[in-house]
């Protein structure tokens, strides 16, 4: 009798447990779970980190350059971000699959950037990590051309054009990572998917890249399989 009670004590306890369940990475007041990786804070001692909390909202000066990471790894999930360039349009971006930390040019961690770029999001930048998507001739240049470190073309990019809202705007990315598989939309339109990465699993980092950017989402839900649509 009891070892029946047992069992159904803990299908109970798996049951009720969602898998599904959505978090925020971002609490709203503070970087609480992450951390800043900006190579300038480490010589100059004026140099301010460029990564605050505005208004309940996570904002990326863009200066001085660098990555806020999170302090976890990750695999099999869905990232919802919801992002806007708060002045002059610029460079930002999402790195997944991130690891070693300053692998290229003494800045950029190991990983895949989904590019946030005014006019370029949803582009791949190869970052000491590499992945394939269809068209690849075409999308990033001469195959003898292609890498993943200094100098070599390690942009792929992405489908479509026009997909980004107007300057000031809110932006809606959804990037779904499953094993080593990278789906991407922009304000629900597929802008790239990429497969054969050559990870499967780590860090998530947002980027100071230059242009201030506000995001006032960044969701992660894990998943079973990858989506047909976006999923907000």
């Amino acid at each position: 009798m009891k070892y029946a009670l047992s069992i159904i004590w803990l299908a109970t306890i798996i049951l009720g447990c969602n898998p599904t369940t959505s978090v925020s990475l971002f609490n709203g007041k503070d970087l609480h779970g992450w951390h800043v990786d900006v190579p300038k804070m480490d010589t100059v001692p004026e140099a301010i980190n460029p990564f605050i909390i505005r208004d309940g909202m996570l904002v990326s000066l863009g200066t001085p350059q660098g990555h806020l990471i999170t302090d976890a790894n990750y695999h099999d999930f869905r990232l919802n971000v919801e992002y806007r360039f708060a002045g002059e349009p610029g460079n930002c971006g999402v790195l997944v699959f991130a690891s070693t930390p300053r692998s290229l040019y003494k800045m950029f961690p190991k990983s895949i950037e989904v590019q946030m770029m005014h006019k370029n999001a949803g582009d791949f930048w190869c970052i000491v990590q590499d992945i394939t998507t269809e068209n690849m001739l075409e999308r990033r240049g001469p195959k003898r051309e292609w890498g993943i470190t200094e100098g070599k073309k390690r942009r792929i990019k992405n489908l479509t054009d026009d997909s980004e809202n107007p300057l000031g705007e809110w932006n809606s990315m959804t990037i779904e990572c499953l094993g080593n598989k990278i789906k991407v939309w922009l304000n629900g339109d597929l802008v790239n998917y990429g497969y054969d990465a050559t990870a499967s699993s780590g860090q998530i980092a947002l980027q100071a890249e230059g242009a201030e950017v506000e995001f006032r989402k960044v969701m992660l839900t894990p998943i079973t399989e990858l989506s047909d649509m976006a999923q907000e």
